[in-house]
């Protein structure tokens, strides 16, 4: 099947407006907040900062539609039904919805239809197969008793998600938990909410009731926070930083000790032992781990540990993978590479480079912003050396293109500096040698290990979270769908007495 043309006009795209809640769009007269395009920093225009009133409308909606619609009581395969439809609509709209994802996220519109779009479909899709899964265990009990786990939904779940990867994010947080049987009121973030809004338009489309799925747009400070303390929302989902995460955390507890699933931040280690199959290889894996998207993810690969009989070769082909990156219009097909969501961001990402110099680190490549990008904030691709477990871009998640080199010379030394006072959410252990790599598999704290490899496939089976403070939970996976039931123990005499 032949690509479609997917340059756009920016400005001709038609943008969703106000909150979907009930199945519908609802307009209020709030705080307007002005959305931005990231490629040059132009006005696209404005969502509303939701209210606690707005909030507390949506989360009454979704409770009044989990309560009367029998969402969360119909047979599994009925709401899979549902969730397959909606993900068969993600797919014939992939043009448009590549489109709403690029306008106003760090999302190139090539990258967003092959890559962002379809692993949303399948995600959901992929939920909608292990709906009726997993129900419940039978417990070993007596000869003249039956014991067993019943699984059942919570009822309202909240989801706030992150600005980097909008539409996928939106299916990692909505497709277990309306599997499951939940209703969900998501709140994506205010920079990037477009697509979001789209996707509930699709799932009503697809036969969703009305209320299952809300979208409410707003600020993390106010609409986060009103959704989080709610009465009603039984449990939260969270992706984003490790400082917000603990908010919401603490005010989970504070406000009905409801569970949290958190996927935080992270200063994830691409460990290069001396023996690879292929520099070349794992070169190209070191440079997409930390310049995928800008830089602007959570599993980011930002701390290259290589052994020093390679570190010279090695970083030397990781800079023949850098040279042809070129910033350019996120909605031109060509462009590959992503800017800097803001430029609150951009500006930190030069304050952490700057810290890191003054505290003896070298720019080895790059550095600075590309010029010419008409008000973007396109951060050249920056190796650091000369670090240590102090310098600040060693120690800080930066949430931009900047890669620390570190040399060991022995096994040892490599795991220990691969590891990370703070983060835990993810690695890469590139080796030939198999003893190897699964000894630093089992010494390295972090929820995810990739071997010869950087970054997810599209096996949604396999899940991801961090240790430490990078997060609690698993996103994706069976444990999603675990994680979005609570669960009932039942124990039944047969012969009472």
């Amino acid at each position: 099947m032949s690509t479609p043309l997917l340059d756009f006009d920016p400005s001709a795209v038609a943008l969703p407006k106000g909150h979907f809640i009930g199945g519908a769009y609802y307009a209020t007269d709030e705080e307007q907040i002005a959305v931005h395009r990231p490629s040059d920093g132009r006005l696209l225009g404005y969502i509303p900062d939701a209210s606690d009133s707005t909030v507390d409308f949506a989360v009454s909606n979704a409770l009044h539609a989990w309560k009367t619609s029998g969402w969360g009581t119909r047979a599994p395969r009925e709401r899979a039904r549902v969730l397959t439809r909606w993900a068969e609509l993600i797919d014939q709209h992939a043009v448009s919805l590549a489109q709403l994802e690029t306008v106003s996220s760090t999302r190139p519109v090539a990258e967003a239809y092959a890559s962002d779009v379809p692993f949303t479909a399948e995600a959901i899709r992929f939920f909608a197969e292990l709906a009726d899964k997993l129900g419940g265990d039978l417990a070993a009990t007596r000869r003249d008793s039956l014991g067993f786990v019943s699984s059942e939904p919570y009822g309202v779940i909240g989801a706030i998600a992150p600005w980097n990867f909008p539409l996928s994010m939106c299916s990692w947080k909505c497709g277990p938990a309306l599997a499951a049987g939940n209703a969900v009121v998501i709140k994506p973030s205010e920079m990037t909410p477009f697509s979001t809004l789209r996707l509930a338009e699709l799932a009503i489309e697809a036969g969703m009731p009305p209320g299952i799925l809300n979208v409410v747009n707003g600020r993390g400070a106010t609409t986060g926070a009103a959704l989080t303390r709610h009465p009603d929302i039984a449990k939260v989902s969270f992706t984003g930083s490790t400082h917000t995460g603990a908010a919401i955390m603490s005010a989970a507890a504070m406000h009905g000790t409801k569970p949290v699933t958190l996927e935080l931040g992270g200063k994830s280690p691409q460990l290069v032992f001396e023996r690879v199959a292929d520099l070349e290889h794992t070169a190209r894996c070191i440079a997409r781990g930390f310049t995928a998207n800008g830089g602007q993810a959570c599993v980011a690969g930002t701390r290259l540990i290589a052994h020093k009989n390679i570190a010279e070769p090695l970083i030397e082909a990781v800079k023949r993978q850098l040279m042809p990156i070129a910033p350019g219009p996120l909605w031109c097909s060509t462009t590959a590479y992503a800017p800097i969501i803001n430029r609150t961001q951009a500006r930190r990402i030069e304050s952490l480079i700057n810290d890191s110099r003054a505290a003896g680190a070298e720019v080895i490549f790059g550095g600075g912003f590309f010029e010419g990008t008409d008000d973007g904030y396109f951060h050249r691709p920056t190796l650091l050396a000369n670090v240590t477990a102090d310098t600040p871009a060693v120690r800080q998640e930066i949430f931009g293109p900047v890669l620390t080199v570190q040399t060991f010379d022995d096994e040892e030394e490599g795991i220990t500096l691969a590891g990370h006072p703070t983060y835990g959410l993810a690695a890469g252990v590139h080796t030939s040698d198999i003893g190897q790599a699964m000894r630093a598999m089992r010494r390295i704290a972090a929820g995810t290990i990739w071997v010869n490899r950087y970054g997810r496939s599209g096996d949604m089976i396999i899940p991801t979270g961090g240790f430490k403070q990078s997060g609690i939970g698993k996103d994706l996976g069976r444990q999603a769908l675990e994680a979005s039931m609570r669960h009932k123990s039942v124990l039944i005499d047969f012969d009472p007495a």
